[in-house]
């Protein structure tokens, strides 16, 4: 086989359509554009994005999930029953809990919060952001302690007059 005997299959090549030509072309008055609207008309590119004056998908997107608080505090919630794998006397905050496989290594960074449900029978020295009355009497009975960690207070601002909001 040589370069001058390369054909492209059948099929492959067409003809440019010729709109506007004739009867004979078989594209008369329309120009296979139907009739009237808005893609009849001469210069008519709707883009890809354009729903017809409806309100477009991408700029909908921000309201589909509600209202998102920029000052929600997201808390690693532990419950007393998950405390079981801890020795007596033992350190419980989000290092070791992490070490114990209880939390992700990636949330020893976030604040913890010990909610009641469940049982200490040994005492422990747990130290956390938020703990639940229910859970303070628990470990308290057992003979353990409980610290919390100071959270971040801002000011009441002179500008607003208002409390700051305390995270």
């Amino acid at each position: 086989m040589r370069l001058d005997e390369l054909r492209s299959p059948a099929g492959a090549r067409h003809r440019r359509k010729r709109v506007g030509r004739g009867h004979g072309s078989g594209h008369v008055k329309t120009s296979g554009r139907g009739q009237k609207g808005q893609k009849a008309r001469t210069g008519a590119s709707i883009p890809a994005h354009f729903e017809g004056g409806q309100t477009r998908f991408a700029t909908r997107m921000p309201y589909l999930g509600g209202f998102k608080n920029p000052f929600r505090k997201e808390y690693i919630v532990v419950n007393l029953s998950d405390l079981k794998v801890f020795e007596a006397g033992e350190q419980v905050n989000t290092e070791t809990l992490a070490a114990h496989g209880l939390i992700r290594a990636s949330h020893t960074k976030g604040m913890l919060k010990v909610l009641g449900n469940g049982k200490v029978n040994h005492a422990l020295n747990v130290t956390a952001h938020k703990v639940s009355e229910s859970a303070r009497a628990a470990i308290e009975q057992a003979g353990g302690s409980v610290t919390l960690i100071a959270m971040r207070e801002t000011v009441k601002t002179r500008r607003s007059g208002k409390e700051a909001p305390k995270y």
